[in-house]
């Protein structure tokens, strides 16, 4: 019976886990040091006390349960006398992450999930992008993180006041919320969003899916030019297609009006309803749409009873794209509708250069509420095309 080799777990050395916690700590520091106005200082502090707390943590304590709770501990007293409740909360948070870190280091859990013949600088690459990735995530997601719990203010102010950053009840209201839904300035651009961005959704999705499915076609001369014309609403800066409109529009007619403004909206949506319907229309086994054809259908028929319910996914999510760009545009509708046809974001933008009102937040909120939950269907209608075609989804 032949003996298997077992490997042993890669333990890192004082030096890497010493350097790692360093740089942890330098990070939130230099963090820190400029909500203080102290960048350098906060630096240079996080990068000598991290690598002194990191190799003291692997070299003395070495039991990660005692560590983090020491940690926290400390955190949470740290925290509460630079910022009180709020900033004992990040500083709690800080200590159990540090540590956490420190020993994924020290016990080699940062390769467990790389194959073992990858090189030091392989494996520092790969963890790299992943912070460059998360890095980017947080840069992205920051705005949207502030702006939800502003729009609880008690105050009239854009900023954080005191009394939340110490979780004080007081300091947090609905008053901007019910502000929104009781100001009949507010009530009337939301009417005017939803009676503008369905209908111009029906005419992007019904357009669009005549157009994907054509451009499909293997016969049809200059698809892809047609398709570049086809989604160049999407590509244009909107300040060009809004003056182009604007002009065309004062000729015959439809500026100021209704009409304009939900075709001007329809022809930015058409572009992301071409492009989802396209490629669902990628893996459509057309031979279907024969067989129909040789039994008797004719094309309506063949359309809503054999491909519809195949592209219905990517028809649904072009339109959850074209209905989310109409309602969240304001360039073009500014040029080319009027007072009578004032959307929601033209009230946020108004309310942002004149009004300095802050249910522009509580508004902000309910519509990444509404994005979320777009994006949460369109997730869903992907995995139900990816079960349709055979695929496992991802």
């Amino acid at each position: 019976m032949i003996a298997q080799k077992t490997e042993k777990p890669v333990v890192a050395s004082n030096q890497l886990v010493a350097g790692g916690g360093a740089f942890f700590a330098a990070v939130f520091g230099l963090l820190f040091g400029m909500t203080q106005d102290v960048p350098l200082i906060g630096l240079i502090g996080g990068l000598v006390l991290g690598g002194i707390v990191a190799f003291g943590i692997v070299k003395i304590a070495k039991s990660r349960r005692i560590s983090q709770i020491v940690m926290v501990i400390l955190g949470l007293i740290f925290g509460y006398l630079q910022a009180q409740i709020s900033g004992a909360i990040i500083g709690a948070i800080f200590g159990w992450v540090f540590t956490w870190f420190v020993f994924w280091l020290a016990t080699g859990n940062y390769r467990r999930r790389l194959p073992s013949y990858a090189t030091p600088g392989q494996v520092l690459w790969h963890h790299t992008f992943v912070v460059i990735c998360w890095a980017i995530f947080l840069f992205l997601i920051t705005p949207i993180i502030v702006v939800m719990p502003l729009s609880f203010n008690a105050e009239n102010f854009f900023t954080f006041t005191p009394a939340m950053l110490n979780f004080d009840p007081a300091g947090y209201s609905l008053k901007h919320y019910e502000d929104f839904f009781t100001n009949s300035d507010w009530q009337g651009a939301l009417k005017n969003s939803f009676a503008i961005a369905p209908v111009a959704t029906l005419l992007s999705v019904s357009l669009g899916t005549l157009a994907a499915i054509g451009l499909s076609q293997p016969f049809v001369p200059f698809r892809r030019a047609i398709m570049a014309i086809l989604i160049s609403p999407m590509i244009m800066p909107l300040i060009i297609s809004a003056a182009g409109m604007y002009f065309f529009y004062s000729r015959v007619g439809l500026q100021g009006t209704y009409l304009g403004v939900v075709l001007a909206h329809a022809a930015l949506g058409i572009p992301f309803v071409i492009i989802t319907v396209t490629a669902t229309l990628v893996g459509f086994d057309h031979s279907l749409t024969r067989a129909a054809a040789n039994l008797g259908a004719n094309p309506v028929t063949t359309f809503f009873r054999v491909q519809m319910p195949l592209i219905l996914p990517g028809v649904i999510a072009g339109g959850l794209f074209a209905f989310i760009t109409s309602f969240d545009e304001v360039v073009v509708v500014l040029f080319v509708g009027s007072a009578g046809q004032k959307t929601l974001p033209w009230q946020m933008f108004t309310g942002l250069r004149e009004q300095i009102s802050p249910t522009i937040l509580a508004v902000a909120t309910i519509l990444v509420v509404l994005s979320i939950l777009m994006l949460t269907t369109l997730e869903m209608l992907r995995r139900r095309s990816e079960r349709l075609r055979g695929i496992s989804p991802g």
